[in-house]
Parts: C-alpha cells; sequence; structure tokens
C-alpha cells in the first residue's frame, strides 16, 4: 500500500488516566501483562499492510519513543517503509498542537513529500482488533472523500462520541459531536451509530479542509467538531461498519477506548474472561510487541512450606510466587510475590515486588514498587484515600516508583 500514509495521534495528556499518565505518554501505559496500548494498533497497521507509518507524539514521550524503537523496528525504509516518530515541530507560530486536526496540520510539510494518495488517521490509545486493508477497499470503491469507522453502541452511552447519522448506501447526513442526546438508529431505538475516531481521508481533501480550518480563528481544530461538519455540505463522506463479516478479522467487535482508571481495569479484566472478548490467541493476528528476554514465570514453595498458586490469571516472563496466592489477576514481567501474599482483581506492572502477607484486592500497581510486608491495599477506602488515587468504581492505583 505505497500509495497510503498512515498517521497515529499519540500526543494526548491522558489526563483521566493518572497517575499512569503522570510521567509517560496516554499510548505507552502498559497492558494486558506485556503490552503497550499502542501495540494494538500498530499491530492492526502490521497486519493490514499499512507500512508507512508516522506517530505524533506531544507530551512526556520518552517513554513511547523508547518502545517503538525496542520493540517496532521492524521496517525496511530501503523499500519505503517505516515508523516515524514525530514530536511537535513548532511550525504553527511555534504553538503546540491544539487539537486533532492541528496535529496533523502542523505536519502538512510530511504528508506534501509522502506522495500518498490516501490518508489514514488513527488514535494510539484505544484497544482492538481492525483489518484497515478492509476499510481502504470500502473507501476507494465508493470513491469517498472521507469514511469514518463506525459502531453501534447503547445510546445512553452515546454522549461521550460523535454520532452518525446515514442513508441507506452508508453516507453520513448528520455528525454530532459528544450530543447530549444521541440520536438513535432508526433500526433499534436504544442504540445509536458512533465514530471510532478511525478515518481515511483523500490526500486533496485533507489537505484543502485542514488548511481552511487552520484559518478559522474560532475553531477547535478537532475532527469531530469542526472537520467533519464542515465536509459532510460536500457529501462524499461515508461511515464504514467496524462490526461486518469483511477482513481477516470478521465479526471481531470488540473496541475500547481505554481513557480512564476503571475503562482500563475492565479491558484488562476483560482479557481474564472464559472465552475472552478480544483474543490475544488468534494465529492469524498476533499482537506484537517489545519483550525483555526474561525466564519462564515459575512458582516456588516458600521456607513455610506454602505452595504458590495461580488461579484464572496472566501470568508474564520472569514472574516468581513464592508461596502467595494470585487470582483473577494480570502479573506484569519480572514481578516477585511473597509467602502469604494475597494478590485479587488487581493489575501489577513490571518489576513490583508484594512483601509477605500482603493483601492486594482491586488494585493497580505501576512499576518499580516495593510494598512492604503486610501491607493492605484496596480493602479500607479510607486509608487508601489519604494515599493513592480512588476510581469512581474503587480501583485503588499505587503510582510508578512509590515510596512507602
Amino acid at each position: 500500500m505505497q500509495d497510503t500514509l498512515t498517521v497515529i495521534l499519540a500526543g494526548g495528556m491522558g489526563s483521566r488516566l493518572s497517575p499512569l499518565t503522570d510521567d509517560r505518554a496516554k499510548p505507552a501505559v502498559p497492558f494486558g501483562g506485556k503490552y503497550r496500548i499502542i501495540d494494538f494498533t500498530l499491530t492492526n497497521c502490521l497486519h493490514s499492510g499499512l507500512r508507512r507509518i508516522l506517530v505524533l507524539t506531544q507530551y512526556k514521550s520518552h517513554s513511547l519513543q523508547k518502545h517503538l524503537r525496542d520493540g517496532w523496528s521492524l521496517f525496511n525504509p530501503e523499500l519505503g517503509e517505516f515508523i516515524s516518530v514525530v514530536p511537535p515541530q513548532m511550525r504553527g507560530k511555534g504553538k503546540w498542537y491544539e487539537g486533532t486536526a492541528d496535529a496533523i496540520y502542523h505536519n502538512l510539510w510530511l504528508l506534501n513529500r509522502s506522495d500518498a494518495k490516501h490518508v489514514i488517521v488513527l488514535s494510539g490509545d484505544h484497544i482492538y482488533r481492525m483489518d484497515y486493508a478492509e476499510m481502504l477497499k470500502d473507501h476507494i470503491a465508493k470513491g469517498a472523500k472521507l469514511t469514518i469507522a463506525s459502531m453501534d453502541i447503547a445510546q445512553k452511552e452515546a454522549s461521550a462520541f460523535g454520532v452518525l447519522s446515514i442513508d441507506e448506501n452508508s453516507a453520513v447526513k448528520r455528525f454530532n459531536e459528544k450530543p447530549s442526546e444521541p440520536e438513535a438508529m432508526p433500526s433499534d431505538p436504544e442504540r445509536s451509530l458512533v465514530s471510532m475516531g478511525i478515518y481515511i481521508f483523500e490526500m486533496e481533501t485533507l489537505q484543502r479542509v485542514l488548511t481552511a480550518d487552520a484559518e478559522k480563528s474560532d475553531s477547535s481544530h478537532d475532527f469531530g467538531k469542526d472537520i467533519i461538519p464542515s465536509l459532510i455540505e460536500e457529501k462524499g463522506v461515508y461511515a464504514y461498519n467496524f462490526c461486518s463479516d469483511r477482513g481477516r478479522v470478521a465479526r471481531d467487535c470488540y473496541w475500547r477506548d481505554v481513557g480512564t482508571i476503571d475503562s482500563f481495569y475492565q479491558a484488562n479484566m476483560d482479557l481474564l474472561e472464559p472465552i475472552p472478548p478480544m483474543n490475544l490467541y488468534q494465529a492469524n493476528w498476533g499482537i506484537r510487541t517489545y519483550e525483555p528476554q526474561l525466564p519462564p514465570a515459575r512458582t516456588v514453595s516458600s521456607a513455610t512450606g506454602n505452595e504458590g498458586i495461580f488461579i484464572n490469571s496472566i501470568i508474564a516472563n520472569g514472574v516468581i510466587n513464592s508461596g502467595g496466592s494470585v487470582q483473577h489477576s494480570v502479573i506484569s514481567s519480572n514481578v516477585r510475590i511473597n509467602d502469604c501474599a494475597m494478590v485479587v482483581d488487581s493489575i501489577l506492572f513490571d518489576d513490583v515486588e508484594v512483601g509477605e502477607g500482603c493483601k492486594l484486592v482491586n488494585c493497580i500497581i505501576d512499576k518499580h514498587v516495593r510494598i512492604p510486608a503486610n501491607t493492605s491495599i484496596g480493602l479500607n477506602p479510607i486509608e487508601d484515600a489519604k494515599r493513592f488515587k480512588i476510581s469512581d468504581k474503587g480501583i485503588v492505583v499505587v503510582p510508578e516508583s512509590y515510596k512507602f
């Protein structure tokens, strides 16, 4: 697909995911025991044959840049393939990016140099599996100026998204960004059709609308609020059904915006279902990432004779469980769980040590945390709130390198 350029927006602050984003960009947040969030978007590109990729970064991008260097330096530039990290170039009068559309407008000079006919715009902070090649085929077949990936969700949840109304040919008639009263689908009054933030533009169209938008002083320079509504008036905007029977991942309808602690936690817990809605074990669509060379995970009998136990959990390499009990949890690389410790319904990032007799329930423990013996987290909300952030649904988050 040498005539297609992919742009991944990876520069948002991710403040709703704090403290996990206090020192890293949202797409670089660990997920599922061994991945980073951006791995899912990049893997979709890889399996879809998209090998000309710009990753636009901005806030706290060091961890993300390091991960891309270590895990994604696999394309051959001599064949015109690349994953290029593009920090803000300050071309817009020395300003930071002021919106999703503005981020690409600042980098139009890179798009102009690409000779691409089509531009795929993606977010680097969603968890899903999708064959973009099928969406591109649909876009070209319809002669679209813009194609928007869409899915239907419960109407009561749709106010957090851009809501579409389409005709019988999937042409978009109306688009409202985060409306207070979302429009229902004619076929189901309890569901709405929403944008997934995945777009395919014709290059000429994208250049033209971004240039025009940049000259408007009253614009928020956002795709949902400004660019899409202006294009609908010209016609040529179509919706593409994400949950379709097309492509190598047909009928894979799982998509999550992990923008809050609770949505991030739930997406991890989804992986522990008997039949996970996001199947990491699909042979023809493996999720790529960087993984350090560590020995296999193991259980060890403690000095008191207790056996390390794992029940319905994801366990990464390098983990040692010495007499502890882990249930329904996601355990990342190089974690140590000591005698009589209990970890339940929790997510532990890399290089965490759980001391003897600790009790962790409904927790997210960020990297490089040493939890002293007999510490309890997630059992006493009043005490936990004195030290840690607690989500709306009661998930306790211990920040990276926290010192007890």
